[in-house]
């Protein structure tokens, strides 16, 4: 009987030492949890020494085109890619290739990101801007004068079919014969009035052209694409 009594008593001193065990196991693994999901909040100075990674000695405040290469490479985002248009948008950025310090601290204080992991997070974020037609169409409108050369009024050809091509290109089902048309086309640069007309034509002209008003006030370039367009069916229609 004795012995018996003490064998009981032992079993559950055991069974209690693997029960605070397996408790002090899981408190122990809840503060492992919460110290690796744990987010340090966001701090400017933390940013502002991100910043300096990218820039020259010689040129603390501005990040220029070696260091815009090394900060996409950083966050896995190619330079050309959309969500870097949208990037810039959100600093206000003046220039292409370039971001000065304040730009820079507007930009990522607005979306809280001081390291390159956080930035990754909100990429999505950024991209889904493109999805809000009154948002798309003011970071269109953006791209006009951050993609122009400062010193001219008007948007280089070349620059202006590379920028819509990333704006449009995959949402006008036009955008290709619009490309080809700029291409055979006298223009040589295309201003503001022209590219917010684009924008327009593309949301609300048919792709058949059927709603097309010729008295209506587009930009002749419009009015010289839809008879330039309207000409080449007629050939491909005939042939």
């Amino acid at each position: 009987m004795p012995r018996s009594k003490r064998r009981s008593t032992d079993m559950n001193s055991t069974d209690d030492d693997r029960h605070t065990s397996k408790r002090l196991r899981n408190s122990n693994g809840s503060r492992r949890f919460s110290r690796v999901e744990e987010i340090p909040s966001f701090s400017q100075k933390r940013c502002l020494a991100w910043f300096r990674e990218y820039t020259n000695p010689d040129d603390p405040d501005m990040l220029g085109p070696d260091g815009m290469e090394k900060f996409c490479e950083d966050i896995g985002v190619e330079p050309e890619n959309v969500v870097m248009l949208v990037l810039a948008y959100k600093m206000q950025a003046r220039q292409m290739g370039f971001f000065t310090q304040e730009e820079w601290l507007k930009g990522l204080t607005d979306l809280q990101c001081d390291v390159i992991q956080k930035l990754q997070t909100k990429l999505e974020y950024l991209r889904s801007h493109l999805n809000d037609q009154n948002l798309f169409k003011a970071i269109y409108r953006y791209a006009f004068d951050f993609a122009r050369d400062k010193d001219q009024r008007s948007m280089d050809i070349e620059t202006a079919k590379a920028m819509l091509q990333l704006l449009l290109g995959k949402h006008w089902a036009l955008y290709s014969q619009f490309s080809q048309f700029l291409d055979q086309s006298k223009y040589k640069v295309i201003n503001k009035d022209q590219w917010c007309n684009i924008l327009e034509f593309s949301r609300t002209i048919c792709n058949d052209l059927s709603n097309y008003d010729v008295d209506g006030a587009w930009p002749v370039m419009l009015d010289e694409f839809v008879e330039w367009l309207k000409a080449s069916r007629s050939k491909a229609a005939i042939s």
